[in-house]
């Protein structure tokens, strides 16, 4: 078993978890061009993978730590000997040139920022405070066999719409775009329009679709939105899956909710449909 190195808001640690966690009985190439945390992956633990993510920041660390395990498990040693929240502040302010210490410097930073979320402001800059969170290395952390896991795989830094567009039969791609659940019923497309545009689900959907065309099998995570559902109607088969939310700030906010799954070419007698609890990070 290898754990997912960083934390990830929106991760599928959560679905994984699941004892009929579904996927094809066979496959040749796993593909992901929302990589993320990589959850999935690291579950999977597939021959051969395509693994890419718009975010060039992620990628390199995944390239450092398949390339550099041991010199990031040194950069990662001084982060955890010096960590404070004055360090923290410190650390998010840094302009590194080194991809190493800038893998570092993501990595610190994910692991001991609030809830383990990306965000930028319109210049680029990292802007998560402080979270609660002070552990910066884990007793799981095993960065040779990531590494060793990662030498199977091609990384990349790509739009998810090329990615997808080359996969042919025998793939399979797990398909888990950037949305905020909480917002199923509430003002959802306005609110995700900063997170993940309607263009872009609309871009994802066909290329979804041409790919299922092609013999692909798709698994796609989606918000379980009516938008979502009739984008998708005719494009896979929908199921719900219901889990416990754990991204809102106040844990009284936090409860029962549920996400879209879209199945492709495939099928899953056993999938599941029944409410789950755990870390959704």
């Amino acid at each position: 078993m290898i754990n997912p190195f960083l934390k990830w808001a929106g991760g599928k640690r959560w679905l994984i978890s699941q004892p009929d966690f579904p996927t094809p009985p066979s496959y040749t190439r796993y593909v992901e061009p929302f990589l993320g945390s990589g959850a999935v992956f690291f579950h999977l633990q597939p021959d051969k993978a395509l693994l890419s993510d718009a975010n060039a920041g992620l990628i390199h660390l995944y390239e450092v730590i398949r390339d550099q395990p041991s010199a990031l498990l040194f950069e990662m040693k001084r982060h955890h000997s010096r960590h404070s929240k004055e360090y923290y502040y410190e650390v998010r302010a840094r302009k590194h040139r080194s991809k190493l210490k800038k893998s570092a410097q993501f990595l610190y930073l994910n692991r001991t920022c609030w809830n383990g979320l990306y965000r930028v402001n319109s210049k680029g800059e990292f802007n998560v405070p402080k979270g609660t969170k002070d552990t910066v290395l884990f007793d799981t952390d095993d960065f040779v066999a990531v590494s060793d896991l990662l030498s199977n795989a091609d990384i990349r830094c790509s739009d998810f719409e090329a990615v997808i567009d080359e996969t042919g039969e025998g793939d399979f791609v797990f398909v888990d775009p950037p949305y905020t659940v909480q917002h199923n019923y509430n003002n959802f497309l306005k609110y995700n329009e900063k997170i993940f545009s309607w263009d872009d689900q609309i871009r994802l959907r066909d290329a979804v679709g041409r790919a299922i065309q092609r013999g692909v099998m798709i698994a796609v995570t989606n918000a379980d939105h009516q938008a979502v559902r009739e984008l998708y109607s005719k494009v896979g088969s929908y199921f719900q899956l219901h889990r416990q939310s754990v991204l809102a700030g106040k844990a009284t906010k936090r409860g029962a909710t549920t996400e879209a799954l879209f199945l492709g070419n495939w099928s899953c007698p056993r999938l599941i449909g029944h409410p789950v609890s755990g870390p959704e990070l």
